[in-house]
């Protein structure tokens, strides 16, 4: 038997549906190992569906805009048919037609853009982005109009998600600020140097990462979630970090911070957000988390109150660094502040613990020599 079934992975656990987005391969196209065959998209996440082994497309069952279930076969891969199409592409590029005397070849003749044109059929097609409604100019127009475009799978999730933390969970928001100088003063005096050794930019995130684990050592409560009439607490600390894609915010988790250096959590901070651009998230990779953190400083943001990530009962929000005036020891100084907004389920955490939660945070990033100090 030649035939190799290709069927939707698994979705996670809650996940029992899917929608194929689109085919990147058709019928009869030839197909290499790991060669991005299709791209489905569920409540959560979207996930490209790759190429096991190498052939032709034999047939596809399912188009796009359909609804898959895991496990469903949706195209079968003839796999001794896979000789066959690359003899006859070596063929066809080998095959050299003949020059009457006084001619050039064919190939020779060719146009600055006939080549162009060619060298852009050989790149490997990437997935189309998701649809974006069309912007009309206003200047010379007379008549209006709007558009109607479907939500997708997972913008739906999130607006589901959203609004059942809000009918669910008695959420409260408390506000901080932090001056930034003494994160921002270690950045630079050893940002090169840890480049140097690690490979990746020692970033904000990591400070925040750390200083949150820190502070949930002692406020418990901000990592614990309700199930039912029970709290569940946890000795480690799972932190959802919100990465914006251009199909929607997708929260994938970094495990077990506590017990990662400031490298591991850089490197695997960039790792998720280049998965979750890149489509490659996969459903482990959202499961699981018992805290959050945004960053709305990166799109410009001064002050917000984010919603909380269900089941979990916090969310720090970060934001944008301003200089503003502030006092030290009476005197008018101009610093690098930040606001922190954390937040937080009120039916399990009282306002005090998160006060203090925050206030910790703040401490941490405000003198990060109390964590080695351990104080």
């Amino acid at each position: 038997m030649s035939d190799v079934e290709i069927k939707v992975p698994s979705l996670g656990e809650s996940e029992s549906e899917a929608t194929l987005v689109s085919w990147l391969k058709h019928e009869g196209d030839t197909v290499a190992v790991d060669d991005v065959l299709a791209e489905i998209e569920s409540d959560k996440i979207t996930m490209e569906i790759t190429a096991l082994d190498a052939g032709v497309v034999k047939k596809i069952f399912r188009q796009a805009d359909e609804v898959v279930e895991p496990g469903e076969v949706i195209a079968l891969i003839d796999t001794a048919a896979k000789g066959t199409a690359a003899d006859t592409a070596a063929a066809k590029a080998g095959r050299r037609p003949e020059v009457r005397a006084g001619e050039k070849p064919a190939d020779e003749a060719e146009t600055v853009q006939q080549k162009a044109e060619a060298a852009v059929e050989e790149l490997p097609q990437q997935p189309e982005p998701a649809p974006m409604p069309e912007v009309i100019e206003r200047s010379g127009l007379s008549e209006r109009a709007e558009e109607r475009v479907a939500m997708s799978g997972l913008r739906k999730r999130i607006a589901t998600r959203l609004k059942d933390a809000q009918n669910t969970a008695a959420m409260l928001t408390t506000f901080n600020e932090v001056n930034m100088q003494q994160v921002i003063d270690l950045r630079v005096r050893y940002k090169d140097r840890f480049k140097e050794k690690y490979g990746v930019n020692l970033g904000f995130m990591s400070f925040f990462v750390k200083a949150c684990a820190h502070a949930a050592s002692r406020f418990p409560a901000v990592n614990a979630y309700i199930d039912g009439q029970e709290i569940v607490y946890h000795n480690y600390m799972d932190i959802g970090v919100a990465v914006s894609t251009d199909r929607g915010l997708v929260v994938p988790v970094l495990r077990d911070v506590g017990q990662l250096s400031f490298s591991g959590i850089e490197k695997g901070i960039v790792a998720l957000a280049v998965k979750a651009r890149d489509g490659g998230l996969v459903p482990d990779d959202l499961k699981g988390g018992t805290f959050s953190i945004t960053n709305g400083g990166v799109f410009g943001s001064l002050l917000s109150t984010p919603i909380l990530n269900p089941p979990q009962s916090a969310i720090l929000g970060m934001h944008s660094i301003q200089k503003r005036p502030v006092a030290e020891d009476g005197h008018v100084v101009i610093r690098p502040m930040m606001y922190l907004a954390l937040t937080y389920d009120h039916r399990l955490i009282d306002g005090r613990e998160a006060v203090q939660f925050l206030v910790a945070v703040k401490e941490y990033l405000e003198q990060p020599g109390m964590a080695l100090l351990e104080l």
